[in-house]
Protein backbone atom coordinates (compact mmCIF):
# COMPACT_ATOMS: atom_id res chain seq x y z
CA UNK A 1 0.00 0.00 0.00
CA UNK A 2 1.29 3.44 -0.94
CA UNK A 3 0.04 6.47 0.98
CA UNK A 4 0.59 9.89 -0.55
CA UNK A 5 1.00 12.97 1.60
CA UNK A 6 0.13 16.52 0.63
CA UNK A 7 0.87 19.78 2.33
CA UNK A 8 -2.10 21.99 3.16
CA UNK A 9 -2.29 25.78 3.54
CA UNK A 10 -2.13 25.14 7.29
CA UNK A 11 1.50 24.26 8.16
CA UNK A 12 0.29 22.31 11.21
CA UNK A 13 -1.81 19.93 9.07
CA UNK A 14 -0.85 17.28 6.51
CA UNK A 15 -3.24 15.41 4.25
CA UNK A 16 -2.73 11.65 3.89
CA UNK A 17 -4.24 9.89 0.85
CA UNK A 18 -4.42 6.10 1.24
CA UNK A 19 -5.50 5.57 -2.37
CA UNK A 20 -8.96 4.37 -1.41
CA UNK A 21 -12.22 5.74 -0.07
CA UNK A 22 -12.06 6.94 3.52
CA UNK A 23 -15.54 8.34 4.27
CA UNK A 24 -16.85 8.72 0.75
CA UNK A 25 -18.97 11.77 1.57
CA UNK A 26 -18.88 14.28 4.38
CA UNK A 27 -16.22 14.75 7.00
CA UNK A 28 -15.64 13.86 10.63
CA UNK A 29 -13.19 15.58 12.93
CA UNK A 30 -11.74 14.20 16.16
CA UNK A 31 -9.93 16.42 18.66
CA UNK A 32 -9.67 14.02 21.61
CA UNK A 33 -9.45 10.29 22.28
CA UNK A 34 -12.94 10.49 23.83
CA UNK A 35 -14.37 12.00 20.65
CA UNK A 36 -12.71 9.17 18.70
CA UNK A 37 -14.11 6.39 20.89
CA UNK A 38 -16.00 4.89 17.90
CA UNK A 39 -13.26 5.63 15.35
CA UNK A 40 -10.35 3.19 15.80
CA UNK A 41 -8.02 4.84 13.26
CA UNK A 42 -8.56 8.32 14.70
CA UNK A 43 -8.04 6.96 18.21
CA UNK A 44 -4.75 5.32 17.19
CA UNK A 45 -3.56 8.51 15.48
CA UNK A 46 -4.48 10.68 18.48
CA UNK A 47 -2.44 8.31 20.68
CA UNK A 48 0.71 9.37 18.80
CA UNK A 49 2.54 11.97 20.88
CA UNK A 50 2.31 15.29 19.05
CA UNK A 51 -0.96 14.66 17.17
CA UNK A 52 -3.65 17.19 18.07
CA UNK A 53 -6.55 16.41 15.68
CA UNK A 54 -7.63 13.98 12.97
CA UNK A 55 -10.19 14.51 10.22
CA UNK A 56 -11.65 11.92 7.87
CA UNK A 57 -12.61 13.23 4.44
CA UNK A 58 -13.92 11.57 1.30
CA UNK A 59 -10.61 10.04 0.24
CA UNK A 60 -8.15 11.39 2.80
CA UNK A 61 -7.19 11.62 6.45
CA UNK A 62 -5.82 14.96 7.60
CA UNK A 63 -3.71 15.12 10.73
CA UNK A 64 -2.96 18.26 12.71
CA UNK A 65 0.09 18.38 14.93
CA UNK A 66 0.86 20.36 18.03
CA UNK A 67 4.40 21.03 19.26
CA UNK A 68 6.22 18.42 17.18
CA UNK A 69 8.11 18.17 13.91
CA UNK A 70 6.66 16.42 10.86
CA UNK A 71 9.94 14.59 10.37
CA UNK A 72 9.31 12.77 13.67
CA UNK A 73 5.54 12.34 13.32
CA UNK A 74 5.16 11.32 9.69
CA UNK A 75 6.62 7.79 9.93
CA UNK A 76 4.37 6.90 12.89
CA UNK A 77 1.29 8.40 11.20
CA UNK A 78 2.00 6.63 7.90
CA UNK A 79 2.53 3.32 9.71
CA UNK A 80 -0.70 3.69 11.68
CA UNK A 81 -2.76 4.54 8.60
CA UNK A 82 -1.18 1.75 6.55
CA UNK A 83 -1.74 -0.80 9.30
CA UNK A 84 -5.38 0.21 9.68
CA UNK A 85 -6.28 0.01 5.98
CA UNK A 86 -4.25 -3.18 5.41
CA UNK A 87 -6.09 -4.88 8.28
CA UNK A 88 -9.49 -4.27 6.71
CA UNK A 89 -10.79 -2.92 10.02
CA UNK A 90 -13.79 -0.58 9.78
CA UNK A 91 -13.21 3.15 9.90
CA UNK A 92 -16.07 3.57 12.37
CA UNK A 93 -17.38 1.15 14.95
CA UNK A 94 -21.00 0.06 14.67
CA UNK A 95 -23.31 2.66 16.12
CA UNK A 96 -20.88 5.52 15.50
CA UNK A 97 -22.38 8.98 15.09
CA UNK A 98 -23.60 10.15 11.71
CA UNK A 99 -21.09 11.67 9.31
CA UNK A 100 -23.26 14.71 8.72
CA UNK A 101 -23.46 16.88 11.81
CA UNK A 102 -25.98 19.64 11.29
CA UNK A 103 -26.82 19.98 14.97
CA UNK A 104 -26.78 23.42 16.46
CA UNK A 105 -27.84 25.30 13.33
CA UNK A 106 -29.62 28.57 13.86
CA UNK A 107 -31.66 30.81 11.57
CA UNK A 108 -35.07 32.39 11.41
CA UNK A 109 -37.59 29.95 9.88
CA UNK A 110 -38.67 32.81 7.58
CA UNK A 111 -35.17 32.58 6.03
CA UNK A 112 -35.43 28.85 5.30
CA UNK A 113 -35.44 29.25 1.50
CA UNK A 114 -32.48 31.65 1.63
CA UNK A 115 -30.60 29.30 3.96
CA UNK A 116 -31.30 26.41 1.55
CA UNK A 117 -29.62 28.37 -1.24
CA UNK A 118 -26.63 29.21 1.01
CA UNK A 119 -26.25 25.55 2.03
CA UNK A 120 -26.43 24.39 -1.59
CA UNK A 121 -23.68 26.84 -2.59
CA UNK A 122 -21.52 25.67 0.30
CA UNK A 123 -22.09 21.98 -0.59
CA UNK A 124 -21.47 22.32 -4.33
CA UNK A 125 -18.89 25.08 -4.61
CA UNK A 126 -17.10 25.55 -1.30
CA UNK A 127 -16.77 22.14 0.39
CA UNK A 128 -15.12 20.39 -2.59
CA UNK A 129 -12.46 23.12 -2.81
CA UNK A 130 -11.84 23.12 0.94
CA UNK A 131 -11.61 19.31 0.97
CA UNK A 132 -8.86 19.62 -1.63
CA UNK A 133 -6.86 21.42 1.05
CA UNK A 134 -7.53 18.77 3.70
CA UNK A 135 -10.36 20.53 5.50
CA UNK A 136 -14.09 20.92 5.67
CA UNK A 137 -16.54 23.75 6.19
CA UNK A 138 -20.11 23.49 7.43
CA UNK A 139 -23.05 25.84 7.72
CA UNK A 140 -23.80 26.80 11.32
CA UNK A 141 -26.24 29.69 11.05
CA UNK A 142 -27.62 32.83 9.45
CA UNK A 143 -28.68 35.96 11.31
CA UNK A 144 -29.03 39.61 10.24
CA UNK A 145 -27.27 39.00 6.91
CA UNK A 146 -24.32 37.20 8.51
CA UNK A 147 -23.52 33.58 7.55
CA UNK A 148 -21.77 31.59 10.28
CA UNK A 149 -19.55 28.71 9.13
CA UNK A 150 -17.62 26.10 11.09
CA UNK A 151 -14.18 25.06 9.87
CA UNK A 152 -12.64 21.63 10.40
CA UNK A 153 -9.41 19.82 9.63
CA UNK A 154 -6.71 21.85 7.90
CA UNK A 155 -9.03 24.87 7.84
CA UNK A 156 -9.36 25.02 11.61
CA UNK A 157 -6.62 27.32 12.84
CA UNK A 158 -5.18 27.87 9.38
CA UNK A 159 -3.40 31.21 8.98
CA UNK A 160 -5.24 31.83 5.70
CA UNK A 161 -8.71 30.84 6.97
CA UNK A 162 -9.78 34.46 7.50
CA UNK A 163 -8.79 35.30 3.92
CA UNK A 164 -10.65 32.21 2.69
CA UNK A 165 -13.79 33.30 4.52
CA UNK A 166 -13.59 36.97 3.51
CA UNK A 167 -12.22 36.90 -0.02
CA UNK A 168 -13.49 33.58 -1.26
CA UNK A 169 -16.62 32.38 0.45
CA UNK A 170 -18.09 35.77 1.35
CA UNK A 171 -17.69 37.08 -2.21
CA UNK A 172 -19.22 33.91 -3.67
CA UNK A 173 -22.23 33.99 -1.34
CA UNK A 174 -22.78 37.74 -1.78
CA UNK A 175 -22.72 37.30 -5.55
CA UNK A 176 -25.45 34.63 -5.55
CA UNK A 177 -27.36 35.73 -2.42
CA UNK A 178 -27.45 39.54 -2.16
CA UNK A 179 -28.98 39.32 1.34
CA UNK A 180 -25.61 38.04 2.65
CA UNK A 181 -23.64 40.90 4.18
CA UNK A 182 -20.70 38.98 5.63
CA UNK A 183 -19.36 35.59 6.66
CA UNK A 184 -18.01 34.78 10.13
CA UNK A 185 -16.33 31.75 11.61
CA UNK A 186 -18.42 29.92 14.21
CA UNK A 187 -16.93 27.67 16.86
CA UNK A 188 -17.75 23.98 16.40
Amino acid sequence: MFIQTEATPNPATLKFLPGQTVLGQGAMEFRSPEAAANAPLAQALLAIDGVEAVMYGGDFVSVTKKDAEWAHLKPAILGTIMEHFASGAPLLAEGAASVTDHGGEFYDPADAELVGTIKELIETRVRPAVAGDGGDIVFRGFRDGVVYLGMKGACSGCPSSTATLRNGIENLLRHFVPQVKSVEQAQL
